[in-house]
């Protein structure tokens, strides 16, 4: 079969997008012919293709294009090239558009596969809540005619039913045990870092203001009061500037920002911390805690989203206390 993925981006840094390389290459191994459609990327392709079609490098501009995409009409235009296609499977918007229409023009098969459109008022800026409120009703636009579509949790298929009218079944994304697994030697991060007599808390994910590393530095303060020798590593991609230089004020000498980090280097991470934490406010899975947990280490997590679903192996406090997070932080430590 051919088989057209849609995602906005195929990056390395971003988990929706290792979801649709491990699907690429699964329906690539399977013998079908499988093309990679994003407005951005730099995986590297493995038995199948991958087709860039561009949008602006500017921050801002490029929000506002992935927000009203369908008025570019060039772009728009390539949902005639699918013609040949037997399945789109379209991960997120605005690439729903381009499975939107060669569904309504050629009847190729239309399979949503849901990962959460954060629209909860944890967004306190009004601009940032309408945007989300106007991505969410184009969404919802482009999902009229799909054949099949698919949650990643029981959290993302109620909100979807919720949002949008849908009915999804469950798929829980797919961890690799080859991968993540507690036989991973955690040697090289801890010479990297000088790790060597310390505890370390690790965090893995976007720096973006919905993740709440804010809110983990806060916690980490009282942390280091009980625990002298603790550090904490913050491994992602800044993706707010304005966020990260109110994170890097936040930070001590013992939080160490290590900036993207490469995919196949994860499983080292992970290996090397003693504890996993995330303040996160919203998560429709949670990659990086489900990855974490199958490498033995346990989870601090607010108890918000997926989380009570994902996270098995750990504890889950309230929304938001932090004085509940560092107990919990500390007692699995000591």
């Amino acid at each position: 079969m051919r088989i057209a993925i849609l995602t906005p981006t195929f990056n390395y840094y971003s988990g929706i997008d290792r979801v649709v390389e491990q699907q690429a290459k699964e329906y690539a191994k399977k013998g079908n012919n499988v093309t990679v459609i994003a407005l951005e990327s730099n995986i590297k392709p493995e038995n199948y293709k991958v087709v860039s079609l561009g949008m602006p490098k500017n921050a801002t501009l490029q929000r506002l294009y992935r927000l009203f995409f369908f008025m570019d009409f060039k772009k728009l235009a390539y949902y005639k090239k699918l013609k040949n296609y037997d399945i789109v499977i379209s991960h997120f918007y605005p690439m729903n558009w381009l499975a939107y229409l060669a569904k309504k023009h050629y009847k190729i098969k239309y399979i949503y596969h849901d990962h959460g459109i954060n629209t909860t008022g944890l967004i306190n800026n009004i601009s940032q809540r309408l945007y989300m409120k106007l991505f969410l009703f184009f969404n919802n636009i482009t999902l009229k005619n799909i054949d099949a579509a698919y949650s990643v949790s029981k959290y993302l298929k109620e909100v979807l039913k919720k949002e949008s009218g849908i009915n999804s079944k469950v798929i829980y994304n797919k961890i690799d045990k080859k991968r993540f697994n507690k036989k991973i030697k955690p040697n090289k991060i801890i010479k990297k870092y000088n790790l060597k007599n310390n505890k370390v808390l690790l965090f893995i994910g976007r720096l973006a203001p919905h993740k709440g590393i804010h809110l983990l530095l806060k916690s980490f303060i009282t942390i280091k009061k009980h625990i002298p020798n603790a550090k904490l590593l913050v491994v992602g991609k800044p993706t707010f500037t304005n966020y990260f230089k109110k994170l890097r004020k936040l930070a001590g000498k013992d939080v160490i920002f290590t900036g993207f980090v490469p995919d196949e280097d994860l499983p080292y991470y992970y290996a090397a911390c003693n504890i996993y934490v995330t303040a996160s406010s919203w998560e429709g899975f949670n990659l990086p805690a489900a990855e974490v947990q199958a490498c033995g280490k346990k989870v601090v997590a607010f108890s918000i989203g997926s989380h009570p679903e994902i996270v098995k192996k750990g504890i889950l406090v309230k929304n938001k206390d932090i004085k509940a997070f560092s107990e919990a932080v500390i007692n699995l430590v000591k």
